[in-house]
């Protein structure tokens, strides 16, 4: 069995927001990826969770609105 992780999950209110993270990230070298999330949820972001104010400020600067950031074991 994988060991569980200590993990940043980033939401978003729509996909269109997930796939603008994902194209600003790979132009950045910034780390993470897209995951499946409940339908509640629409939308999220993996990655260390170090990365966090990283991520949070990038994706404003790029105008990609951040629905929630959050610390999971996964």
């Amino acid at each position: 069995m994988r060991e569980k992780k200590l993990w940043l999950i980033i939401t978003f209110h729509t996909t269109t927001a997930a796939m603008a993270m994902e194209a600003m990230c790979a132009a950045k070298n910034l780390p993470g990826r897209l995951i499946p999330v409940p339908r509640e949820i629409t939308a999220g972001w993996r990655a260390p969770v170090e990365s966090r104010e990283k991520l949070v400020s990038a994706a404003a600067e790029a105008g990609i609105a951040v629905d929630g950031t959050y610390e999971l074991m996964l």
